[in-house]
C-alpha cells in the first residue's frame, strides 16, 4: 500500500508531503484545484515519461517520492528478476533535472522506466473513465476468470511447460536446419576427409622431407664437399688430425713443466677426440650418400601433395591439416548423430505437449465452472449500480493452439439493454457503463486475489445519488482487503471514507500553489456540506452532511 507521497517543484506544487493509511481514502476538491496534478505525480512514479513543462521552477530539480509497504505483495521474485534490493518498505523516486533529463530510483538503485513500470503496475492502479480499455483486453478478461477459477498454480506449471516447449521447438528446428545443411555438405566433407586420411599425416614430416629433398637434389655438391673435408681432416701430411696429433705430442712433454701446460694438453686431447669423431661422421655420410632419382621424385611428390593440401585448407603446417581432419571427422560423426538427437528432441516435445494438453484441459475446466458464477455476480452488482438490464454472455472456445495462458479463445460479450444484442464490450458499453463494469470486476477480484492499491478518478461522474451510495458501499467493502483511493465530487461517496483529503489552491506571496490537506471531523462536515449545498453553508446542508457521515 501507498504509505507516503512527497512532491517537490512539480506543476503548482512547491513542496508537499502527505502520509496515507489503509482503508478507503477520499480526495475531494473543486474543479481545477489540482487533483490531476496529484495523479500526474503518481503517474511519474509508475513510469510515465517526464515532461520538463510540468516542472514548477525549471532552474531547480523536481523530485517525486513515494513509499510503499509491500510486505504482503509477494514481490521478492520480481525484485530478484530485476536485480533490485528488496525492502518491505520500498521507496520509488523520480527526479526531473533542469536539463530535462529524468532519473528513476527504487530503494536508491537507479533503474530504467521499464523496470519502474513493471513494479509500478504491481503497486498502484489508477483508474478513470478514460482508462477502461483494459476491460476490453483479452488478457485482462482471462485474469478475471482465472482469479475466480483459482488457476494460479496450474497456470504457473503451464507457463513453465510452455517455455520449455517453445525452447525445445527452437532447438528441434535448429537441429533440423543443421541436418539439412549437413546433408548438402556431407559428400564434400567426406571427400575432404578421405583426401586428408589418405595423406597419412604426421607432425614434423615436412621438415624431414625438406631436409631429404635438399640432400637428394644437391648430392653431387655434397659429395664433393664431404670428400674435400675428409682430406682436410685426415690427410697423412697436412690433415688436421695429423697436425693436432703433433701439437699434442709437444704439450705432452710440456705438461711436465707446469699445470698450465697440462691444461692445454688436456684440451688438445679432448679436441682431438672430437675431431676424430667428426671424421668418422664424414666417412659415414660418404658411405651412405648416393644418388637416388626415384626417391627424389617420391619426396618431391610428397612435398607437393602436402603443400597443395595446406594451400587448399589455408594452414601453415601438418598440425593445421590434422586439426581440420579431426574437425571434418567430427562433423560427419555429428551428422550421423543428428537423427538420434532429433528423435530425442521430438520425444521430449511430445511428452511436454502431453503435459500442456493436460494443464490446458484443467485450466479450461476451471474457467468453465466459474463463468456462470462470474456472470451472476457481475449482473447483480451492475443492477445495483443502475444497470438492471445488463447481461453478459461469456464463451470459452478450446483450441489446439498453446497461448500464453492456455488454449482457450474467449468471447466476453455484453448487452446493456433489455432484448439487446450481445456485442464486444468496447462496442456495446458506453464510457460510464465501462466504469461501472470495471468497478464491479475490481470488487469481485478483490475477494480472490491481492490487488494493488487502486485509485478511482471520478468514475462516479454522471451517477445519481442512489447509485453513488452503492458505489461507495462497494469501494468501502473493497477497502477491507486493500487500499482504495477515490477522487470524487459526490458527497454520498465522500462520506464513506476512512480518511478524507482536500485538494485546494491558495496564493502564497502572490504565487498560486496547490495544497493537499487531511480533514479532521469538523472540517469534513464542512467539506461535505459544501459539496451538498455550495459555498454558502446552510443548517440543512450541515445536518445532511452529519447524517451522511454517521
Amino acid at each position: 500500500m501507498l504509505t507516503s507521497l512527497s512532491i517537490k517543484n512539480y506543476a503548482l506544487i512547491d513542496e508537499l508531503h502527505v502520509s496515507f493509511s489503509s482503508g478507503l481514502t477520499i480526495i475531494t476538491g473543486e474543479t481545477g484545484a489540482g487533483k490531476s496534478i496529484l495523479l500526474g505525480g503518481l503517474s511519474l512514479i509508475l513510469g510515465k515519461r517526464a515532461d520538463l513543462s510540468n516542472v514548477k521552477n525549471s532552474s531547480e530539480k523536481c523530485v517525486i517520492e513515494a513509499t510503499f509497504d509491500i510486505a504482503n505483495y509477494n514481490l521478492k521474485p520480481l525484485f530478484k528478476s530485476e536485480d533490485l534490493d528488496y525492502e518491505p518498505l520500498t521507496i520509488i523516486r523520480r527526479e526531473i533535472l533542469p536539463s530535462g533529463k529524468s532519473r528513476a530510483f527504487i530503494n536508491d538503485t537507479p533503474v530504467n522506466l521499464d523496470s519502474l513500470q513493471v513494479l509500478g503496475e504491481r503497486l498502484l492502479d489508477i483508474h478513470s473513465q478514460h482508462q477502461t480499455l483494459q476491460l476490453t483486453n483479452d488478457d485482462f478478461q482471462f485474469q478475471v476468470i482465472d482469479a475466480l477459477a483459482k488457476n494460479n498454480d496450474v497456470l504457473i506449471n503451464y507457463t513453465d511447460s510452455l517455455k520449455k516447449f517453445r525452447s525445445l521447438q527452437i532447438e528441434l528446428k535448429s537441429l533440423q536446419n543443421q541436418k539439412s545443411e549437413a546433408i548438402k555438405e556431407h559428400d564434400y566433407h567426406s571427400f575432404l576427409l578421405n583426401e586428408l586420411e589418405e595423406a597419412k599425416l604426421t607432425i614434423g614430416e615436412m621438415t624431414a622431407l625438406d631436409d631429404e629433398y635438399e640432400t637428394l637434389n644437391n648430392i653431387e655438391d655434397i659429395k664433393q664437399r664431404l670428400s674435400h673435408s675428409n682430406q682436410l681432416v685426415n690427410n697423412d701430411e697436412v690433415g688436421a688430425i695429423r697436425i693436432l696429433t703433433e701439437v699434442k705430442q709437444q704439450f705432452a712433454k710440456l705438461s711436465n713443466y707446469g699445470n698450465a701446460y697440462k691444461v692445454i694438453f688436456e684440451r688438445i686431447s679432448a679436441n682431438l677426440i672430437e675431431l676424430d669423431d667428426i671424421f668418422t661422421e664424414i666417412e659415414t655420410f660418404q658411405e651412405q650418400l648416393e644418388a637416388d632419382p626415384n626417391r627424389l621424385e617420391v619426396v618431391n611428390g610428397r612435398l607437393q601433395l602436402l603443400h597443395n593440401l595446406m594451400l587448399k585448407h589455408s594452414v601453415d603446417d601438418e598440425s593445421g591439416l590434422i586439426e581440420i581432419r579431426e574437425s571434418l571427422s567430427k562433423k560427419l560423426t555429428d551428422t550421423e548423430n543428428l537423427d538420434v538427437s532429433i528423435l530425442q528432441k521430438e520425444t521430449e516435445i511430445k511428452n511436454i505437449k502431453t503435459q500442456l494438453e493436460t494443464d490446458s484441459k484443467t485450466i479450461h475446466g476451471n474457467r468453465s465452472n466459474v463463468i456462470p458464477q462470474l456472470t451472476e455476480q457481475l449482473e447483480t452488482l451492475l443492477s445495483e449500480l443502475g444497470m438492471p438490464n445488463a447481461k453478459f454472455n461469456i464463451k470459452l472456445h478450446p483450441t489446439e493452439t498453446f497461448f500464453n495462458n492456455g488454449s482457450d479463445e474467449l468471447e466476453f460479450l455484453f448487452s446493456a439493454n433489455k432484448g439487446g444484442n450481445f456485442n464486444e464490450l468496447k462496442k456495446a458499453a458506453s464510457g460510464g457503463e465501462l466504469s461501472r463494469i470495471m468497478l464491479a470486476i475490481k470488487s469481485i477480484l478483490s475477494k480472490y486475489i491481492q490487488l494493488p492499491t487502486i485509485m478511482f478518478d471520478e468514475i462516479d461522474t454522471g451517477v445519481s445519488g442512489e447509485i453513488s451510495n452503492k458505489m461507495a458501499s462497494i469501494m468501502q467493502q473493497m477497502s477491507k482487503t486493500m487500499q482504495v483511493f477515490t477522487i470524487t465530487h459526490l458527497p454520498q461517496i465522500a462520506a464513506k471514507g476512512d480518511t478524507h483529503y482536500k485538494v485546494f489552491k491558495e496564493d502564497v506571496d502572490e504565487v498560486t500553489q496547490t495544497q493537499l490537506k487531511k480533514l479532521n471531523a469538523d472540517e469534513r462536515i464542512v467539506e461535505i456540506a459544501q459539496m451538498l449545498g455550495g459555498a454558502q453553508l446552510s443548517n440543512s446542508a450541515i445536518a445532511h452532511a452529519k447524517q451522511l457521515l454517521n
